[in-house]
C-alpha cells in the first residue's frame, strides 16, 4: 500500500480484521453512550459502517463521515457534562455522562480502524486499539473511575484480538507516551498484545 522507506506492509485484509477487532470493542460500550443519550445515533452508526466494512465493503465516504459525526457526539456529550448542564446531559449521572464521551469516542475510532496509515509510527496504533482503550476507559467511569474494571476489558480485547491484528500491530512501534488514563490503557494492551503467543 505505500512506497516509502519506512513504509509498513498493509493488505486490505489486514485493515478489515483492524476494523472488525476496533468494531467489536467499540460495540461493548455502545450501550454506556445510548443509555446517556438514547436518541443520538452517531455512535451506533459508526459502529456499524466499521462492522461493514470488516466484512467486505467498500472504504470510503461513509466510514469518515460516521468517525467525524461519531466524535462530534463525544465531544458534545463531553462539553454538555463538563458545563453541568444536567439537562443537555439527558442524565443525572455524572460517571455515565463521562464515560458516554469515551464510549462514542470509541465509535469514532472502529469506523477510522480502516484509515490505518502504512507508515511507522506511534500514532498510527491509535488506529487499532484505540478503540479498546477508549471503551475501558468508559467502563471505567460508569463503575466510578474503577481502574479494575479497565484492566479486565482490556483483558477482554486482549482475548478478542485475533492473531491477525496482532501480526499487524507488531509491524507499528510501540504506542506512544502521553494521553492521560486513555493512552495508559492503550500502551498496557499494546505490550500484552506485543507478548502474546
Amino acid at each position: 500500500m505505500a512506497h516509502q522507506a519506512n513504509a509498513i506492509a498493509l493488505s486490505m485484509d489486514d485493515l478489515r480484521a483492524v476494523a472488525q477487532f476496533a468494531a467489536e470493542c467499540a460495540q461493548d460500550a455502545l450501550e454506556i453512550f445510548e443509555r446517556v443519550r438514547p436518541t443520538d445515533v452517531r455512535p451506533r452508526d459508526a459502529i456499524e459502517a466499521a462492522w461493514a466494512f470488516a466484512r467486505g465493503g467498500r472504504r470510503g465516504r461513509t466510514l469518515r463521515d460516521t468517525a467525524w459525526a461519531a466524535l462530534r457526539a463525544a465531544r458534545e456529550v463531553e462539553k454538555a457534562h463538563a458545563d453541568g448542564a444536567a439537562d443537555r446531559v439527558e442524565s443525572d449521572d455524572a460517571g455515565a455522562a463521562a464515560g458516554a464521551g469515551q464510549a462514542a469516542r470509541a465509535a469514532a475510532l472502529a469506523a477510522s480502524a480502516a484509515y490505518l496509515h502504512p507508515l511507522a509510527s506511534a500514532d498510527q496504533v491509535k488506529h487499532i486499539l484505540g478503540a479498546a482503550a477508549h471503551a475501558a476507559r468508559a467502563a471505567e467511569l460508569v463503575a466510578g473511575d474503577d481502574r479494575a474494571v479497565g484492566r479486565a476489558r482490556i483483558e477482554q480485547a486482549r482475548q478478542r484480538a485475533t492473531p491477525a491484528v496482532i501480526e499487524v500491530l507488531r509491524r507499528y512501534p510501540t504506542a506512544a507516551a502521553g494521553g492521560g488514563r486513555v493512552g495508559a490503557l492503550l500502551r498496557e494492551l499494546d505490550g500484552i498484545l506485543r507478548i502474546t503467543a
